[in-house]
């Protein structure tokens, strides 16, 4: 049990921290990428402001040059306010006139000083490596009257208040991330236990079932994969019960046909034994000794009939029987069936009637045909007295219909469906039946109607008699 539980929250932990990991990832990814866009952003706008101040003093100074030193002094004040300074330098890149403080030009690379030479505008970050000085941004600016490279410009600008910029919105993410990271903990952890709790019903419901409990239940859903999980599980659960109620039904039948065959097989048995023994012994008249091997006989052909039955009932569940189907004209069929059971429909003072006409035809294998209608027919005279039994035949369309339909004491409608199971018997007290003792008949007609590819019916109300129904493809008219 301790290990089931630490697979269990092995699981939540697995989710939990899953979970977890993608948010911190997505997030550190996410104010990496805002960071860097920030950044470029704030130097890019101080650059372009660096660039214009730069062209307007350089403008300003090409067209009025005789006040180049009161231009200077302007500008120097005004960016001075702003926290910026500017120094002009020569063609040989050498600073003169106001700030001197800046950066050495000349000693930029040679690959940056010709450009400036030729009139490229060079832009300086502060992490820029080749110089010392740190949290400074600067532009060189180059002036070429007439096309030609004079010097230039150099505009500086600290950027601490930049920095201080980037550093609050830096904070303010992180605050973002730490805020966010809570609520995704919460949530994830509370998802998580969801998950687990789903698993754990049916981890408890797997044990019930384990344990022999078939009418477990676990809420289901369409919505993911557990919750069709659940829907599985519940129709499995529903199967399992069923076929363990159905189990439990065969096991209360087996029963009854275990205690049916000790007794229908102990008489008959006891019979002969005793008639044998009378006969062996010269305890029997001489008068009476015909009569008892007669009964030995008759009790012999009945353990044979017991027998038969449950031999067919095998052979035809595992399909070891092969049809021999031909085109039999229904109505002698009939009267061959009414023929071998008058005798029995008599001594029940029944009358067996036939109605099909000449023409009418079914396609069937003839014996089991003929197995079929006994066997219908010896259900409707045991259960039919001082009435009548029709043995009818008719087409439709391309079926053959037979009918068999009794006046006899019917069917409970809730027993119908329980007539073709194996050992049924509808009148558990009829021990000594001599049609069918254990149950056998109706499963066995219901197997060879099934091998035939036909159907079969029965309605039944109780006091009202019984009608089977059964309904044959007529292959031949089909084919035709």
């Amino acid at each position: 049990m301790s290990r089931l539980k630490q697979v269990k929250f092995r699981y939540a932990y697995q989710q939990f921290l899953s979970h977890i990991s993608i948010i911190i990832v997505a997030f550190l990814v996410l104010s990496l990428l805002f960071t860097h866009y920030i950044e470029g952003l704030v130097y890019e706008n101080k650059a372009d402001e660096l660039i214009s101040y730069g062209k307007a003093i350089l403008n300003d100074i090409d067209n009025n040059p005789q006040a180049s030193g009161q231009i200077i002094n302007q500008y120097s004040s005004v960016l001075s306010l702003r926290k910026m300074s500017f120094s002009m330098f020569d063609q040989d890149f050498n600073l003169y006139s106001v700030g001197k403080s800046g950066p050495a030009i000349r000693y930029l690379d040679d690959k940056y000083l010709e450009q400036i030479s030729k009139g490229k505008t060079l832009i300086v970050n502060s992490d820029y490596k080749t110089f010392s000085q740190e949290g400074v941004t600067f532009v060189v600016i180059p002036y070429l009257p007439h096309g030609k490279f004079f010097g230039g410009i150099l505009l500086t600008s600290p950027i601490s208040g930049s920095s201080k910029m980037i550093d609050k919105v830096n904070q303010f993410l992180w605050y973002t991330i730490l805020i966010a990271l809570g609520v995704s903990l919460l949530l994830s952890w509370l998802l998580s236990r969801l998950h687990v709790n789903r698993i754990k019903r049916l981890q408890e419901a797997t044990s019930q079932v384990s344990a022999g409990n078939y009418h477990v239940n676990v809420p289901a859903s369409n919505f993911d994969e557990i919750g069709e999980l659940a829907s599985d599980f519940n129709h499995m659960v529903n199967k399992i019960n069923r076929s363990m109620e159905e189990i439990e039904s065969l096991e209360n039948r087996r029963r009854q046909f275990m205690s049916d065959v000790s007794h229908e097989l102990r008489t008959p048995l006891t019979t002969i034994s005793g008639v044998i023994e009378g006969l062996k012994n010269n305890m029997i008249p001489e008068e009476d000794k015909e009569k008892g091997i007669n009964l030995v006989s008759q009790e012999a052909k009945r353990l044979i009939r017991l027998v038969n039955e449950n031999l067919d009932y095998d052979k035809i569940r595992s399909n070891q029987i092969q049809l021999y189907k031909e085109d039999i004209q229904l109505q002698e069929v009939l009267e061959i069936i009414q023929e071998q059971l008058y005798l029995q429909a008599e001594e029940k003072h029944n009358q067996i009637i036939v109605e099909a006409d000449p023409d009418v035809h079914v396609n069937a294998d003839y014996d089991r045909l003929i197995q079929i209608l006994i066997n219908i027919t010896k259900n409707s005279i045991q259960f039919t007295s001082n009435g009548t039994i029709w043995l009818r035949g008719r087409e439709e369309q391309n079926d053959t219909i037979i009918e068999i339909a009794d006046t006899g004491v019917g069917i409970d409608p809730k027993e119908v469906k329980n007539i073709w199971h194996r050992f049924y018997k509808a009148d558990i007290s009829r021990t000594s039946n001599p049609y069918g003792e254990f149950g056998l008949g109706l499963s066995i007609v219901k197997q060879l109607v099934v091998l035939h590819n036909g159907e079969i019916d029965v309605f039944s109300e109780k006091g009202n008699g019984t009608k089977f129904v059964i309904r044959f493809k007529n292959d031949k008219h089909a084919a035709e």
